[in-house]
C-alpha cells in the first residue's frame, strides 16, 4: 500500500517559519489540506513532490526519499496552482507532451484516455491560450494522470471551475480515491473539503492543527461545547427535563425546535433517548448542529 510520510517536516524561508514541525501520515483514499491563505499548505504541498528540500525532518513517498528523486515521478501526479501549461499548445499536445516525457509506451492512446476522463475531449483541438481558468485546470489535471499515476497531489484544484466542472472534479477525485489512489488536495474553501475529503489535515500557522475525520476532531474538542437541534413531539416537556442535567449547559426553545449545548457529547447522546421515554415524549430529530467543517475550522483557528 502506497502512503506519505511526513516525520518532523519543517521549512523556512530566512526567518520565516512556513511550515513547523509536521508529522503525518497519508493513505489511499481523498486526503484534503484545509487552512486559511498562508498557513503553509503550498510549501508542503511542495515539498511532498520533491519540489522544495526540507529545512528538518524526512519526506517519503512509497519509503523513498523525495528530494533529488526524480524516479518518484513515475508514480506521482502534480497539479500545481499556478498556470503551469504552454499555452501556445493546444490541450492535446499538452497532455501528450506529459505521456512522452513518462516514456509510455503508447502516449497518443493515454493522452486520449486522460482528456477524455476530464471530459475535455471537446476542446482538445484548441489552443489552451483560449481556455477558460475551469478548462485551463482540468487539462492540467489530464496531464497529471497520463501516467495513471499511484499518487496525486493537487493544490487549489477548483479554482476558476464552475458548479458543474467542480461536481465533475469531485466525482472523479472520488473515484481515484475508491481505486486505492492517494489523492491530497489542499484548499482554503471549507465547502470544498467537506464534500470531498473523509480525511482532513488542518494546517494553521504551519502547524499541524487536526488530523482525521473532521466529525471524530469535533468530538474530541470537550473544551468546547457541543450543539444539537432536537425536534419532539413535546418540546417544552423535554426543555424541562432537560434543564439542569449535568451534560446540558443551555437550553433554547426555537421555531425550529430545541437548541441545546451540551458540555459532554457521549453523556448527552446516551441519556437523551432514557430522559424522554421516561416523561413521555417522542424524539422526531437529533442533529448536531456544529459539526459541520466550518465549525471544527472555527474553534481551531480560535484555540
Amino acid at each position: 500500500m502506497t502512503t506519505i510520510e511526513l516525520r518532523g517536516v519543517s521549512r523556512w524561508y530566512g526567518n520565516v517559519v512556513a511550515v513547523n514541525d509536521v508529522t503525518m501520515s497519508i493513505g489511499p483514499g481523498v486526503t484534503g489540506l484545509l487552512g486559511p491563505n498562508g498557513a503553509g499548505k503550498t510549501t508542503l504541498l511542495h515539498m511532498i513532490a520533491g519540489f522544495l528540500m526540507p529545512s528538518r525532518g524526512e519526506i517519503t513517498v512509497a519509503g523513498h526519499s523525495t528530494w533529488r528523486n526524480p524516479g518518484m515521478f513515475r508514480q506521482v501526479g502534480v497539479v500545481p496552482a499556478r498556470d503551469s501549461v504552454y499555452a501556445f499548445l493546444t490541450g492535446a499536445e499538452f497532455v501528450l507532451v506529459s505521456a512522452r516525457l513518462h516514456g509510455l509506451p503508447d502516449p497518443d492512446g493515454a493522452a486520449r484516455r486522460a482528456i477524455d476522463l476530464l471530459g475535455m475531449g471537446h476542446a482538445q483541438d484548441r489552443k489552451i491560450s483560449a481556455y477558460s481558468k475551469g478548462m485551463r485546470q482540468r487539462i492540467k489535471v489530464a496531464a497529471a494522470l497520463v501516467h495513471d499515476p499511484e499518487v496525486v497531489l493537487l493544490d487549489e484544484p477548483f479554482n476558476g471551475m464552475d458548479p458543474r466542472q467542480r461536481l465533475h472534479m469531485m466525482n472523479l477525485l472520488h473515484a481515484q480515491g475508491d481505486q486505492g489512489r492517494v489523492i491530497v488536495f489542499s484548499s482554503h474553501i471549507l465547502e470544498e473539503v467537506e464534500r470531498l475529503s473523509g480525511i482532513i489535515q488542518v494546517i494553521v500557522g504551519g502547524r499541524l492543527a487536526a488530523s482525521g475525520d473532521f466529525r471524530a476532531i469535533r468530538r474530541l474538542m470537550t473544551n468546547r461545547p457541543h450543539v444539537f437541534l432536537v425536534r419532539s413531539s413535546d418540546d417544552r416537556a423535554l426543555a424541562a427535563a432537560l434543564i439542569g442535567r449535568p451534560a446540558v449547559s443551555a437550553v433554547e426553545l426555537t421555531e425550529r425546535g430545541l437548541q441545546v449545548r451540551a458540555s459532554d457529547y457521549g453523556t448527552f447522546t446516551r441519556e437523551l433517548a432514557r430522559i424522554s421515554r421516561d416523561h413521555g415524549v417522542r424524539l422526531t430529530q437529533v442533529l448536531p448542529a456544529d459539526e459541520s467543517l466550518e465549525s471544527v475550522f472555527t474553534y481551531l483557528l480560535a484555540s
